[in-house]
């Protein structure tokens, strides 16, 4: 049985253990056989901890395969109607998913404060990962209606685009058309492989050594009586909270950029150099790129 924690990035599991042994099979084995490989370790990072929840991803993957397809072959009949209206109960039963286990508990607890109606909370747990996949998912049947990709017959293929351990956690959101053709064909170049480890390093540096102690210093901070602490702890302790999110989000971005490289996929940049912005538009253009280009 899988041990209950969360294989992060930054855990001594991942680092000695899964990386290693992931990234030497990877280049040991005939390249016929990566992504099939890479789809059994994807799902295996997932299910570490959480395996119960596994199901879910499973079913949005089917739904998503099985919908795209159904829409490539409307949209090649000439049926732009029945297109629209497989794209639509595609997207919408994958928001519905997203919706059940997001906001569910929040819908109803808000309908007892406001009707005080005697219900009962679900007390739904949120699956890993759930919004990045789910959107994911919502990219490549977008991208199918688009005619930016044709559908994928091959079920697993579309499995590894959503389940790519990378990036499955945390993002960055990548979409469909981004890597479509090296999820069929790649090459991992020595200065490649170079690139990805240097910039894993210095993720995991950004999270470990940065993130994770100015965390300490915030945590000290909400801890106490705000009654009790002067206006420099406050501000200090602030100051600390906005650069934790900032090195804990990069960072976990330039790991999962950094692990893609390595194995063959260029996955676009998450950040870019966000306190530098003079409006708060851009600075939301420069802070999690790749969910305000997903939105637009």
């Amino acid at each position: 049985s899988f041990p209950d924690i969360k294989m992060l990035f930054s855990s001594l599991t991942f680092v000695l253990l899964f990386l290693p042994f992931t990234a030497v099979f990877y280049f040991v084995i005939p390249k016929s056989w990566r992504n099939a490989f890479l789809l059994v370790m994807s799902m295996i990072f997932y299910a570490w901890g959480e395996p119960r929840f596994l199901a879910v991803m499973l079913l949005e993957i089917i739904t998503v395969w099985a919908g795209a397809i159904g829409i490539g072959i409307a949209a090649e009949r000439g049926s732009e109607r029945l297109a629209g209206l497989l794209t639509a109960l595609t997207v919408s039963s994958l928001v519905i998913i997203l919706a059940i286990f997001k906001y569910l508990d929040f819908i109803i607890e808000n309908a007892i404060r406001l009707t005080g109606a005697e219900l009962t909370l679900p007390g739904i747990v949120l699956p890993l990962g759930i919004s990045f996949y789910t959107f994911q998912a919502l990219s490549y049947a977008i991208d199918v209606r688009r005619g930016n990709v044709k559908a994928e017959r091959n079920i697993y293929t579309v499995a590894l685009y959503i389940s790519l351990f990378p990036q499955l956690v945390a993002g960055p959101i990548i979409k469909y058309h981004e890597i479509a053709a090296e999820l069929r064909e790649r090459e991992s170049s020595v200065s490649d492989i170079a690139d990805g480890v240097r910039r894993f390093i210095i993720g995991l540096g950004k999270k470990t050594l940065i993130a994770n102690h100015l965390g300490e210093i915030a945590d000290l901070g909400f801890g106490e009586d705000p009654a009790a602490l002067g206006a420099l702890p406050a501000w200090i302790c602030a100051f600390a909270f906005t650069l934790q999110l900032f090195f804990d989000f990069s960072g976990y971005s330039d790991m999962a950029i950094g692990l893609g490289r390595v194995f063959g996929f260029h996955f676009p940049e998450n950040f870019r150099y966000p306190f530098i912005s003079k409006t708060i538009a851009e600075f939301w253009r420069r802070w999690h790129i790749a969910l305000s280009t997903w939105f637009r």
